[in-house]
C-alpha cells in the first residue's frame, strides 16, 4: 500500500532534521558549518550506523540483539590479536578479516539456533549471549586493552576520499548493501514477512528458521565491520568498548521508522534517524551541553516519537 506524506516516517525525520540544522545555523552559524565539524560527524556516525543497522535488521523480523555490543568487542579482540601477532602484510590483513567474520558468524549461529531452533525469546537469548561474551572477553583480556595495532589497521579512520572520511564511505557501502538485501532478494522479503506473521510465512512455504538464522548470522556479521571501525578509530580494542551504543542503536532504529514488533521500516529512515542523532549530538558538544542531556533529549525524543507513531498510525502501514 502507498503511503502518504502523513504516514511517511522519512517526512517527519527530514522535517526535524531540515529544524535542527536551522536552529544550530542560527545559534553558532560559523562553527557549525565548518568543515572540521561535518567531518567530526563523518567520523563518528559509521560505527553507531552499522551497529543500529545489525539491530534494525533483527527488529524487522520481530526479534531484537541485545548482544551487538558483545559481538563487536569479541570480534575486535579476535582480530586485534591476529593483527598485532604477525607481521604485516596481505596474508596478516586477510588472516585478521577472516579471523573477525568467523568469530561473528560462530556468535550469530549460536544465536540464531537458540531463537530459531530451540525456540528462545530472541531478549532471553541476545541477552544471554551478551553476559557469556561479556564473561569471555573480560577473562581473556584481563579486563586489559589490546593496543599497537600496525598502520594498516589505523589507516581506515585516517583515510579520505574527496574530503569525506573513508569510514563513511564503508557505512554508505553497507547500508547500500543491506537495502539491496532488504528490497530486492527473496530473502529481505521473507525477513519482512516473518516479522508481520511468522506462522503465516511459514505456512507459505518459505523455512523460517533458517530465515532468522541468517538474519542473526548478518547482524553479527555488520558488527564485526563496526569492530574493525572501532579498531581503527581507537587504536585499541577492549571488553568494555561502546557500551553506551546499545541503546542509541535501539533508538536510532525506532526512530528510523523500524516497527519493534517487526515487519516494517526502511534503511533510508534509518540514515535520516543517525543523521539527526549525530548532528543533534554534535551541537550539543560544540555548545558544552552536558552528554547527559544529549542522552536524557534522546529519550525524550524516542518517547514522543513512539508517540507519535500511535497517534498517526504509522505501525500500521507497511
Amino acid at each position: 500500500m502507498k503511503k502518504s506524506w502523513r504516514n511517511n516516517v522519512e517526512f517527519y525525520l527530514i522535517g526535524l532534521l531540515v529544524l535542527t540544522v536551522a536552529a544550530f545555523s542560527i545559534t553558532m552559524p560559523e562553527i557549525f558549518w565548518s568543515i572540521s565539524n561535518f567531518q567530526s560527524v563523518a567520523s563518528q556516525m559509521p560505527v553507531l550506523g552499522i551497529l543500529a543497522l545489525a539491530m534494525a535488521v533483527t527488529m524487522l523480523c520481530g526479534g531484537i540483539n541485545l548482544s551487538i555490543i558483545a559481538t563487536a568487542n569479541a570480534c575486535s579482540l579476535v582480530m586485534a590479536w591476529v593483527a598485532t601477532q604477525y607481521p604485516p602484510g596481505i596474508a596478516t590483513v586477510v588472516a585478521t578479516l577472516l579471523a573477525g567474520a568467523g568469530a561473528a558468524v560462530i556468535i550469530g549461529l549460536c544465536n540464531g539456533v537458540l531463537i530459531a531452533g530451540i525456540r528462545v525469546s530472541p531478549i532471553l537469548a541476545t541477552l544471554g549471549m551478551m553476559t557469556l561474551l561479556k564473561g569471555i572477553n573480560i577473562l581473556v583480556t584481563g579486563g586489559s586493552a589490546i593496543a599497537n595495532y600496525p598502520s594498516w589497521v589505523l589507516w581506515l579512520n585516517h583515510a579520505q576520499w574527496f574530503g569525506i572520511p573513508l569510514p563513511m564511505w564503508l557505512f554508505t557501502a553497507v547500508a547500500l548493501g543491506l537495502w539491496i538485501l532488504l528490497e530486492k532478494t527473496p530473502l529481505g522479503k521473507a525477513i519482512y514477512l516473518i516479522g508481520s506473521n511468522e506462522r503465516a510465512t511459514l505456512y507459505s512455504g518459505i523455512n523460517t528458521r533458517r530465515v532468522l538464522i541468517w538474519v542473526y548470522v548478518i547482524s553479527a556479521l555488520l558488527c564485526a565491520v563496526a569492530a574493525f571501525l572501532m579498531m581503527s578509530k581507537l587504536n585499541s580494542a577492549k571488553a568494555s568498548y561502546g557500551e553506551s551504543y546499545l541503546l542509541v542503536s535501539i533508538l536510532a532504529a525506532v526512530l528510523g521508522g523500524v516497527n519493534p514488533d517487526g515487519g516494517s521500516g526502511r534503511i533510508i529512515g534509518m540514515v535520516l534517524a543517525l543523521f539527526l542523532l549525530q548532528i543533534i549530538e554534535s551541537g550539543f558538544n560544540i555548545l558544552g551541553i552536558s552528554p547527559y542531556l544529549t542522552m536524557a533529549l534522546w529519550g525524550t525524543l524516542l518517547l514522543c516519537f513512539i508517540q507519535a507513531r500511535g497517534m498517526l498510525g504509522l505501525d500500521r502501514v507497511v
